[in-house]
């Protein structure tokens, strides 16, 4: 045994292995170490007891360090469930059987024009203007219609006064036949010219009558209350009686007009009742019922025209605006299995390959699932999902490309609810 404490031959160059276990040194601490450092170099573990104590502690202490940065590295590989905005939707109520794209018009639209021909001289509104009803509107050269009137009154006149004096000559034949100093033919004649004078006075009051129509129809009023819609003539222009220079569009009743294919035909009848929402009025809903529904279909479309009422329509409603017309299934609202509707915030929208798809947070372990939808309708801040979905299930509203298949989320509430109301 050399002085280092080893059995191998002192002209061994390589060094010996150190083993715990010597002066100084507890036996168990030793047995760990052994196991720990038994392969170091013996030169850098010889030493004094108070060296090899001091040395012991410094491997003490680089033992301790491993051993918590592995406990470290274990917790950081259970990271907490991520927190996602999401709540619990709710059905709309209702069933549906179509939604159909559609637009608001009158319920009466109207041409205006002139019941005589002639050249128009004025106009006084313009497309877009509102018109009350007796409005004067455009305006024909009267000259013509004037001197016709005139003469014509000038005519009535003229048989007036023949008609007088015809009255007067009967009275005085009467009274002369009943002293028998006219012969009875006579006054005959007398009755028949005063019946003549009668009736032309009748005829020269009604070209009268007729020439003070001609006049006024020169001046074209609006028969009804409402909103110019179309030009057809402009001033300066010569047109015929029946020609078209505006199109009123009756103030009152609006309609929703859409086009229903032949698969939803069957669905439908007069007296339907649809929800109305309008791209313009985010957020409003209204109310139409079917008053008309077509009996043949278009020929190019091959599909049947439906004219619904709106109810309850105020004046924000304007004419032209772009609507969606989702019709209520028969019977359908609080009937179990029937597919119902559900409002969601764009934001909630994601997909699965081409098909649309949101994510939903699975009760019991909150773990997220990609589940593909249909999208029956798509708004400016909405959409509305039309299968896919129960009620009362959970769906993320926000940070959609955030989240993964499986993750383990913690759902909690947006911090603005009435923007996310389903």
């Amino acid at each position: 045994m050399n002085r280092s404490g080893c059995r191998r031959p002192p002209e061994a160059r390589e060094p010996c292995c150190f083993r715990f276990g010597h002066r100084g040194v507890p036996g168990d601490v030793a047995r760990f170490l052994n196991g720990l450092f038994g392969g170091f170099p013996v030169r850098q573990f010889v030493g004094t007891p108070a060296a090899a104590a001091h040395r012991v502690a410094c491997a003490l202490g680089f033992a301790g360090v491993i051993v918590l940065s592995g406990c470290h590295q274990q917790e950081a590989s259970a990271p907490s469930p991520r927190p996602v905005v999401a709540r619990a939707v709710r059905a709309d109520g209702q069933a549906f059987a179509a939604t159909l794209p559609g637009e608001v018009q009158a319920r009466y639209t109207t041409p205006l024009s002139f019941r005589i021909g002639g050249k128009i001289i004025e106009r006084r509104v313009r497309l877009g203007d509102t018109v009350h009803n007796g409005q004067i509107v455009a305006q024909l050269d009267p000259a013509d219609v004037q001197k016709n009137a005139t003469s014509a009154a000038a005519q009535l006149d003229a048989a007036q006064h023949r008609l007088v004096y015809a009255k007067q000559q009967l009275d005085r034949d009467r009274a002369q036949a009943r002293e028998n100093l006219i012969a009875q033919a006579q006054l005959e004649q007398t009755e028949d010219a005063y019946a003549s004078a009668a009736a032309q006075r009748e005829q020269a009051a009604q070209q009268a009558a007729l020439a003070n129509n001609q006049l006024q129809y020169a001046t074209l009023v609006a028969n009804h209350a409402g909103v110019i819609t179309a030009e057809q003539a402009d001033t300066g222009q010569n047109v015929s009686a029946g020609q078209a220079v505006y199109s009123l569009a009756w103030s009152g009743d609006v309609d929703v007009v859409c086009d229903v294919p032949e698969s939803n035909l069957a669905a439908l009848r007069v007296g339907h009742v649809a929800r109305v929402t309008l791209g313009a009025l985010p957020g409003r809903t209204f109310t139409a019922r079917v008053r008309e529904l077509s009996p043949a279909a278009d020929a190019q479309s091959r599909t049947w025209r439906a004219k619904l009422t709106l109810e309850q329509a105020g004046t924000e409603v304007r004419l032209g605006m772009t609507a969606n017309v989702s019709f209520i299934r028969d019977g359908a609202a609080g009937q179990t299995g029937e597919a119902v509707s559900f409002t969601l915030p764009v934001t909630a929208l994601f997909h699965d390959g081409n098909a649309p798809a949101v994510w939903v947070v699975k009760s019991g372990n909150d773990v997220l699932e990609l589940r593909r939808v249909q999208v029956a309708r798509y708004d400016e801040r909405t959409i509305e999902v039309s299968g896919g979905l129960k009620d009362g299930e959970r769906v993320v509203l926000q940070g959609v490309h955030t989240v993964t298949a499986g993750e383990r989320v913690r759902p909690v509430a947006p911090l603005h609810p009435e923007d996310f109301a389903s």
